[in-house]
């Protein structure tokens, strides 16, 4: 009873029933734990990026497609070396404080990314302990930067635009106490931090001083307008409480649902459906160094007993197609070559069974149900194995333990989700490696290998193309993991909001939406 209690009062206070009103025009938004921190890319998870990346942003971010484009960067040149990234500043930006944006503030916020004592999420990805370096931050004037890397990267300004990496955010140094400690994000954001009560809920406000990029809506970097005076995290535990809350109009927006959840929710004449594929992607992985698995043609008869249509449209009911791609459908990289994937031929799949001289021993896949699709995934997995007379059982464990076996290579077969990336070569990177040193990894063959080194360090985007066609291929002709589908984000609104839609990050993007 108490703890029931406990839930209740905590669920009101978050709603503004008690102290700490909510404003009358407040979107209330749900968030399924309380965020880690408020600096960017330092102590955070997905639901603390989420927050932050309102609050604060940076000379680059993504556009709607996973696209890196100037953001608080007017424009950015390259030197023909590919070393020297040239960023002039967009005039009139203004941070929280009233402070006017200039290329000291980029300069400062760098050398406090760099700095080992910031705990910056993404510093080895650019101090040089795995390759790239930044070697140098500098003010030309005040409206323009540079940046000097060590070596060219086709991916530098991709992976300073990550949201893991707090969109590598420019603050202004009042953001820190006289003591260098973090105090609160004063950003360049549509939103700026109003209050932060653990474990209740975050509460963000309209910064009426906002310099919009304009344009069109267009993910982090098009039109960003604050249309509402407040925005509300608040902190439920238990999904249960918050979907009542949400269908009794005490909650505006549950920004991600089950699959499961979103079909029950569709008929309710009350509540928008938003369902968007992203850069993530659902697969079953093949362990390649398995006794059974190592024999290509039992892998391409488990492709082949497959029936994806099916598949993918029980696990997401119907919210999302096939895709045998690891370069995700929203991808510019997505091209005709990329919908050539496996094909469900159970005859094939017999036939291929007796060329790998299978004898009936039983495969064992691999899942979890704290992620309900890689759960029913494996169900149907093996049901079409069975179909095709390949004997396979279910192994269920907790995400954590799961999540050991994948770092050590541990199972035959694995139904398994990546987390999103937001270029293919990122994706093939998560998959392919040399499993002595990265047991992780699932694909080491040397095409792949040599084609991931190219594209990792190729610019051009006509032979980015051809070396992701190239990678592609070679993964259905191998199978050493079978993508089924772009992890769809689904999301929930009530009628009286307007503008909200699930997207490609997976992440509420809260500007722009406005609440009857």
């Amino acid at each position: 009873m108490r703890k029931t209690l406990l839930v209740v009062a905590t669920v009101m206070t978050g709603f503004g029933f008690a102290t700490g009103q909510a404003n009358a025009s407040a979107l209330k938004v749900y968030l399924d734990a309380d965020i880690r921190s408020t600096d960017p890319g330092v102590n955070r998870d997905g639901n603390t990026d989420g927050v932050v990346l309102h609050m604060v942003e940076g000379l680059v971010g993504y556009d709607a497609r996973g696209v890196p484009k100037p953001l608080l960067a007017e424009s950015i040149a390259v030197s023909p070396d590919g070393l020297t990234y040239t960023f002039k500043l967009r005039s009139g930006v203004r941070f929280h404080n009233g402070e006017t944006l200039k290329a000291d503030d980029v300069v400062w916020s760098w050398n406090r990314y760099l700095n080992p004592k910031t705990g910056w999420r993404c510093l080895t990805d650019f101090n040089g302990d795995i390759g790239l370096k930044v070697e140098s931050v500098t003010a030309v004037d005040p409206q323009t930067v540079t940046i000097r890397i060590n070596e060219p990267s086709p991916l530098f300004l991709a992976n300073i635009a990550r949201s893991d990496c707090g969109m590598t955010a420019i603050t202004h140094r009042s953001s820190v106490k006289p003591d260098g400690s973090w105090d609160k994000p004063i950003g360049t954001g549509p939103f700026k931090l109003a209050e932060w009560r653990q474990r209740e809920f975050v509460s963000l406000t309209r910064f009426d001083g906002y310099s919009n990029p304009g344009g069109e809506p267009n993910g982090y970097v098009g039109s960003k307008r604050p249309l509402v005076d407040e925005i509300r995290f608040v902190v439920i535990s238990d999904p249960a409480t918050a979907k009542a809350a949400f269908i009794r109009g005490d909650i505006d927006i549950l920004p991600r649902l089950p699959y499961s959840e979103a079909n029950e929710l569709k008929p309710n004449p009350n509540i928008t459906i938003s369902a968007e594929p992203g850069l993530a992607a659902t697969t079953f992985l093949l362990q390649t160094r398995d006794k059974l698995l190592s024999n290509v043609k039992l892998r391409q008869a488990i492709a082949a007993a497959i029936d994806y249509d099916e598949l993918v449209g029980s696990v997401t009911y119907d919210l999302a197609a096939p895709n045998n791609s690891l370069v995700p459908v929203a991808s510019l990289f997505h091209t005709d070559a990329h919908q050539n994937g496996f094909r469900h031929d159970p005859a094939l799949a017999k036939k291929l069974l007796q060329e790998a001289g299978y004898k009936g021993q039983t495969l064992k896949i691999t899942t979890n149900k704290r992620n309900q699709a890689n759960f029913d995934a494996a169900i149907i997995l093996q049901a079409m194995l069975e179909a095709v007379g390949i004997k396979a059982e279910v192994e269920v464990l907790e995400w954590g333990v799961q999540t050991d076996r994948w770092q050590s290579g541990k199972y035959q077969i694995m139904s398994f989700s990546y987390s999103s990336r937001m270029d293919p070569a990122l994706n093939y990177e998560g998959a392919i490696g040399p499993k002595d040193s990265q047991p992780r990894k699932v694909w080491e063959d040397k095409v792949a290998l040599d084609a991931l080194a190219e594209v990792t360090s190729e610019t051009r985007n006509t032979e980015r193309q051809r070396l992701f066609d190239r990678l592609h291929a070679a993964m259905i002709d191998q199978a050493p993991l079978i993508p089924l589908f772009s992890t769809v984000t689904a999301g929930a609104s009530r009628k009286s909001v307007k503008g909200f839609a699930t997207n490609v990050f997976g992440a509420p993007l809260l500007w722009e939406v406005r609440k009857d």
